[in-house]
């Protein structure tokens, strides 16, 4: 049984960072998924592929892994580059402007 940890992206919705912080343990699928021949749904006998489990750091995660003895590889994140405008969103309404407002 082997496992995947890594810290899950802001979603579309998102612009801050505020829900991305904690950390996700997934389970690798052990057996592929079959269509059902009858209805043509997608189904497995993989019960373990959908558990997830949400830890606060890391550590936490990678803890929990080792005191079970599960095997995991760790997905670092991407560092986001930080978006700091010196006057914030006050400067688009702003009067002393230098240049021609528009949209």
């Amino acid at each position: 049984m082997r496992a995947r940890i890594y810290q899950p992206a802001r979603t579309a919705m998102q612009s801050g960072t505020a829900k991305a912080k904690g950390w996700v343990l997934e389970f690798a699928p052990a057996s592929s998924r079959e269509v059902d021949p009858l209805m043509g749904w997608t189904s497995s006998t993989d019960t373990q592929a959908q558990v997830t489990l949400r830890f606060d750091t890391r550590a936490a995660a990678e803890d929990y892994a080792q005191a079970r003895g599960i095997e995991y590889d760790v997905t670092e994140p991407k560092p986001r580059k930080p978006l700091i405008r010196q006057r914030g969103y006050g400067e688009n309404f702003a009067t002393d402007r230098k240049g021609a407002w528009t949209h």
